[in-house]
């Protein structure tokens, strides 16, 4: 990459998927990358204290103040365009997008998803529902992917996908456990892939 390129991650959680990010951009594996903002739905992820101890700009965006789904996300639209970002990651984020944010960013937004895509994905799909599903599917691997952001929730175009065995007897949470150390991985060479295309 002959320039830096600048990054918006977008979370609700915990922020392990942007730790992954920081450590990667701390330690080089991430070249000429630069988070801008991560900007939260949720006034307590955690995801905004990991972007604060890293001495990134954090962004609250309070969806009480904005009820209807196109008003939030017109303002977040705004709050992004003022960074000028190259790319858009949701690292768990858990809004589902408008058609016309998608459509403002078009080719410009990744999501990481913990299964392996067009598998268990779509609404509803997230989070443990997702290992649940995978579980009482009798399926032998998982994983995950990492995709271009549609209109259509978990079906844009795939960029990476990482597998991951089912064990003869997983739990949900070990299942999750391992999926996770390897969304980590996922995503920091998705960005890459993305960004120096």
């Amino acid at each position: 990459m002959s320039s830096q390129k600048k990054i918006a991650v977008l979370a609700s959680g915990a922020g392990t998927n942007l730790q992954a990010i920081i450590d990667a951009i701390k330690n080089s594996k991430l070249n000429n990358v630069h988070i801008a903002a991560v900007i939260s739905d949720k006034k307590d992820a955690f995801a905004l204290e990991r972007a604060k101890s890293a001495g990134i700009e954090t962004v609250f965006l309070n969806p009480k103040d904005l009820t209807k789904n196109t008003d939030y996300d017109k303002k977040l639209t705004e709050v992004i365009n003022n960074y000028d970002v190259d790319l858009i990651v949701l690292a768990g984020y858990m809004r589902i997008l408008t058609k016309s944010f998608v459509n403002a960013f078009k080719n410009k937004i990744i999501n990481i998803h913990p299964a392996l895509l067009p598998d268990f994905g779509g609404r509803g799909m997230y989070g443990k529902r997702v290992h649940e599903a995978v579980l009482k599917s009798g399926k032998t691997e998982s994983g995950c992917t990492v995709h271009f952001v549609t209109d259509e929730v978990d079906a844009g175009p795939i960029i990476a996908q990482r597998k991951v065995p089912v064990m003869p007897h997983d739990t949900i949470a070990g299942l999750s456990e391992r999926i996770l150390a390897e969304e980590h991985k996922l995503l920091v060479e998705a960005i890459e892939k993305v960004l120096c295309k």
